[in-house]
């Protein structure tokens, strides 16, 4: 069992300016997608060519529009984790994956007990971010529903969800907290966002 190395994680001071960082990346994903197509279509009048920009430029960005927006708006959901639950250091393991699939972390909570967690929205290669430790993972959150992982520091939080979410895990110690801060919908099941 690992102990909580904060009251709550959102006491940590990286872990504020780590949070603030990635508000500032997901913006930057919204604004670069989103504002691209409508400077295009600003400049339909005023710009040969413009027209087919616009198309051009839409059709790139669309299919990943609406994750950043919804990432953008689940930032929430990271801050509501790390104001709840504790840091917690673990050790872990980066299972190889295919390209394409989800990136996914393994963490042996207990020894009966091991999560696969998938990390939201993109796949991020957390071993070779700034991390000295690369077996070992800080997290918060419960283990059940998914929560916030970063590398050891608490500098670089990443949502996580369960790979395969279970409804009949709902319930027990633990499960009012994880439905009060988003891990969790009214149905039972864990939250993939």
């Amino acid at each position: 069992m690992s102990l909580a190395l904060t009251k709550v994680a959102w006491d940590h001071p990286p872990t504020a300016v780590g949070y603030r960082r990635l508000v500032i990346r997901r913006l930057g994903w919204v604004v670069t997608l989103g504002g691209s197509p409508l400077l295009a279509l600003a400049c339909i009048d005023l710009i040969p060519h413009a027209g087919m920009a616009f198309a051009l430029i839409t059709l790139a960005v669309a299919p990943y529009l609406p994750w950043v927006v919804i990432a953008f708006i689940r930032r929430h959901r990271v801050r509501a984790v790390l104001r709840a639950y504790p840091w917690c250091e673990w050790p872990c393991q980066y299972p190889r994956r295919p390209p394409g699939s989800p990136a996914t972390i393994v963490i042996p909570f207990r020894e009966d007990f091991t999560a696969t967690l998938r990390i939201l929205p993109f796949p991020i290669a957390l071993a070779q971010l700034e991390n000295d430790h690369p077996d070992r993972i800080w997290f918060a959150g419960d283990p059940r529903f998914g929560g916030v992982v970063s590398p050891v520091g608490g500098h670089y939080p990443v949502r996580v969800v369960p790979h395969t979410p279970r409804r009949e895990e709902c319930g027990g110690e633990g499960f009012d907290l994880a439905r009060r801060v988003g891990l969790v919908r009214a149905s039972g099941k864990a939250t993939r966002t």
